[in-house]
């Protein structure tokens, strides 16, 4: 990939990255907890199509990505974190009934603890925050603060998950998974990079991360289900590492069953941010669309997802310190 960090060819790959990752939440939204296998059985091994079903419209968008969504919009706002702002977008959009929200993040949003103790008392009350729900709308904030390099980058991943995860597993795999998107938009293989990735990592998770991650991985090896950071990251490079292709690792990454629209989200960033916006078929963007509850009927379709994009990563290249 040639060219400086905010010329048109890296900037197609930041589009990619957050539209990839919107059409895998929405591609496999209407599989979600259904078992392994049925994606492909569907389609009769062909690429698949947007469906719709399990509540959702063909080419829908789930909690994953409208939170991803105001993530973006509210880099973007203030110029960079801040993340009480952040989380009030977050309370706003859970007290407008969205279809589909974790029950973890809805309890800390709904706690009415404030912005910067509500995660940690939730986890120090359950002893559980170890969800993907800080993976699955990471595309945009990776985004943003790609330019920024990568300690930058892994730093502002920790203070977004933090807001809903307390479990310091989440923040990291969300730091290495911003990372590896910032790899890809360097013109790097984020899957050769995960061995220096992983010595940025806490040396507490370090090991357990090393594992999930490793080239010999395989969901297979899963102990938890892929609704778990750990598996769930897992389960994206896997399916990286195993195609050759945007749609056959999204295809790959929703045919494993259970949390489908996570696990092709955090997949779809990554495969985007790899291969570029031209790589994702137009018959899965046409009919992507994110509704955004608590906005009116506003909703988001390939021009305004793509607008976002090339904002999230031109303000990080004007203003390089985020």
């Amino acid at each position: 990939m040639p060219g400086s960090p905010c010329s048109p060819a890296v900037t197609a790959h930041a589009v990619g990255a957050v539209v990839g990752s919107a059409v895998g939440d929405a591609l496999g939204a209407p599989f979600e907890f259904g078992e392994p296998g049925v994606f492909r059985a569907r389609f009769g091994g062909l690429g698949g199509e947007m469906c719709g079903g399990g509540g959702w419209d063909p080419g829908e968008a789930t909690d994953d990505t409208q939170m991803a969504v105001l993530v973006g919009e509210s880099l973007l706002a203030h110029g960079g974190l801040e993340p009480a702002d952040v989380f009030r977008r977050f309370q706003r959009w859970a007290a407008s009934d969205p279809k589909d929200i974790g029950l973890q993040t809805e309890q800390v949003l709904g706690s009415g603890d404030p912005w910067d103790t509500a995660a940690a008392l939730h986890f120090a009350m359950t002893g559980r925050a170890a969800g993907n729900g800080s993976l699955m709308r990471a595309a945009t904030s990776a985004v943003y603060y790609a330019g920024a390099g990568r300690s930058a980058t892994m730093a502002a991943a920790r203070r977004i998950a933090a807001l809903t995860h307390g479990d310091r597993a989440a923040w990291e795999g969300t730091a290495v998974l911003h990372e590896l998107i910032r790899v890809a938009l360097d013109g790097g293989d984020p899957l050769a990079a995960v061995p220096e990735t992983l010595g940025h990592v806490d040396t507490h998770h370090r090991s357990r991360w090393a594992t999930v991650l490793a080239p010999d991985w395989q969901p297979g090896d899963a102990t938890e289900f892929n609704g778990a950071v750990w598996p769930c990251l897992g389960s994206a490079l896997w399916a990286l590492r195993t195609t050759s292709s945007f749609e056959k690792s999204l295809a790959a990454a929703i045919d494993l069953g259970g949390d489908t629209d996570t696990v092709a989200a955090v997949t779809g960033a990554l495969a985007g941010a790899m291969y570029g916006i031209d790589a994702v078929p137009k018959r899965w963007t046409e009919p992507l669309h994110v509704p955004l509850p608590g906005s009116g009927d506003r909703a988001l379709r390939l021009p305004e997802l793509t607008d976002l994009a090339v904002a999230l990563r031109r303000g990080q290249c004007i203003r390089p310190g985020g």
